[in-house]
């Protein structure tokens, strides 16, 4: 899809395609209401206003649109095209070592009951011992400091999928 072909859509529409990159409603309804875009960089700098204006009732729904780290399904309801990105940008868990893979699910576990949402990561290009090492090194955070963490690894992971829906 290119940018006029995005900025083209009914605000439905785009909110669908826009959605797959985000699974918070409210950015969505509010990028889809934000076009038509000048260009990508319009796009982008307009999907991160709208992401830190959300609150974090926004953000946690966003996170619940994202499979566990090493698991298949989120929690919530996600299009074909967001679990084929999900699990490219996982791939480097595909051949992980069983301890290690056995390790991310303990420490997953612990994160969700700990902080009440699941550990984000912008996980392209990072190997399963890279995210384990980092989810390590943010399971003690507070959970004021973690959501922030965690927003921010959203923000990282929808550039990625805006990127990709506009096939660049």
């Amino acid at each position: 899809m290119t940018l006029d072909q995005l900025n083209a859509l009914t605000a439905p529409e785009a909110e669908a395609e826009i959605l797959k990159c985000c699974g918070s409603t409210r950015w969505a309804k509010q990028m889809g209401a934000a076009r038509p875009f000048a260009s990508d960089d319009d796009l982008f700098s307009r999907a991160d206003e709208i992401w830190w204006s959300l609150s974090k009732g926004d953000w946690l729904e966003a996170f619940r649109a994202h499979p566990k780290i090493g698991e298949q399904m989120a929690a919530a309801t996600q299009s074909e095209q967001a679990q084929s990105w999900s699990a490219q940008e996982q791939s480097g868990v595909a051949d992980a070592a069983l301890q290690t893979k056995e390790m991310l699910a303990r420490l997953n576990r612990e994160y969700e009951d700990r902080f009440g949402f699941i550990f984000i990561v912008c996980a392209s290009g990072k190997s399963s011992e890279e995210m384990l090492a980092i989810l390590k090194s943010r399971i003690d955070n507070d959970r004021e400091t973690e959501i922030r963490i965690a927003a921010e690894e959203q923000r990282k992971i929808t550039r990625l999928r805006l990127e990709k829906l506009l096939n660049k």
